[in-house]
């Protein structure tokens, strides 16, 4: 009888910093127990995003508090008897504490690349940093699909002012971690009420304004789709101008004309599903990410 081997999902982040020179400083950490030198990473909890656990692990294991920027892979290895599969992400430093060394982590150490390469015990951690040195700068543009709705036949008002149920509710509320991983700090949406509830969570975390735009409406977008390219075009325009990481949040008629103004492939999301394109200073998408709804 062959057995089944577990695979243990986890997150962690390629940390560069560009301050002070011309060479970026990598995040390191020394764990005693295995006497290695690799990058920040942890397991991911029930109901949270691997996004999310990046930065989480990342703040508990360093102090560090990080943006996270384009994804560069993820990798897998053997761990007591079955399989380990970490994501990472570059990211980019918002803040820092001091944090005191511990069974876990004695050593955190901001290190030239070169040298990193060298001190690091893992090739294929060696291999991410590689990579993360060689894609270009990013901005994150997220487009959210509204979380759940109330039934269409269950509301007897304007379909623009259809609210978010309970269920909608609790994943508007799940999204404020995946939004905060990616520093979000500009929020667009429909003006229905189903949207913009959907980005009140982080709004009010993150002490922003949402702009409604009529142009997003379900009932708007899906006959003026040259209209909604011209406000996407302008959304990913002062994305890239400023750097300013967006997310934009709109309907699923209207889905499809926004995934391909950024360049991608239409697909089917789900209430509260997240799809994440990096953008170059061009515009152009070098990375795209999905993430399903937690709740």
């Amino acid at each position: 009888m062959s057995m089944v081997r577990l695979t243990t999902t986890a997150a962690g982040v390629v940390a560069l910093d560009h301050a002070g020179g011309a060479e970026p400083k990598v995040l390191l950490v020394h764990r005693p127990s295995y006497d290695d030198w690799s990058l920040p990473k942890g397991k991911v909890h029930a109901d949270e995003s691997l996004p999310a656990c990046a930065v989480r692990e990342t703040a508990e294991e360093t102090g560090v508090q990080v943006r996270l920027e384009v994804p560069v892979g993820a990798i897998q290895y053997d761990v007591g008897g079955g399989r380990k599969e970490v994501h990472y992400w570059r990211a980019s430093a918002l803040a820092s504490e001091r944090r005191d060394p511990d069974g876990e982590v004695d050593k955190v150490a901001w290190v030239p690349a070169r040298a990193a390469l060298t001190r690091m015990t893992y090739g294929d951690e060696r291999a991410l940093l590689d990579r993360a040195l060689t894609l270009p700068p990013a901005t994150p543009f997220l487009i959210v699909r509204h979380a759940k709705a109330m039934e269409r036949k269950n509301w007897s008002g304007r379909d623009e002012a259809r609210p978010l149920d309970s269920r909608g509710r609790r994943q508007a509320e799940a999204l404020v971690p995946l939004l905060t991983a990616y520093g979000i700090g500009r929020l667009s949406s429909s003006t229905s009420t189903r949207c913009m509830q959907t980005l009140r969570p982080y709004a009010k975390a993150s002490r922003l304004d949402v702009s409604g735009w009529s142009t997003l409406t379900e009932e708007f977008a899906e006959h003026h789709p040259k209209e909604l390219v011209k406000l996407m075009k302008r959304l990913m325009g002062q994305t890239v101008g400023d750097q300013v990481p967006t997310a934009l949040c709109g309907h699923r008629p209207a889905l499809p004309g926004m995934l391909e103004s950024i360049g991608i492939q239409p697909r089917p999301m789900v209430p509260a599903a997240v799809a994440v394109a990096h953008l170059d200073a061009a515009g152009a998408t070098v990375a795209m990410e999905f993430h399903k709804p937690l709740v």
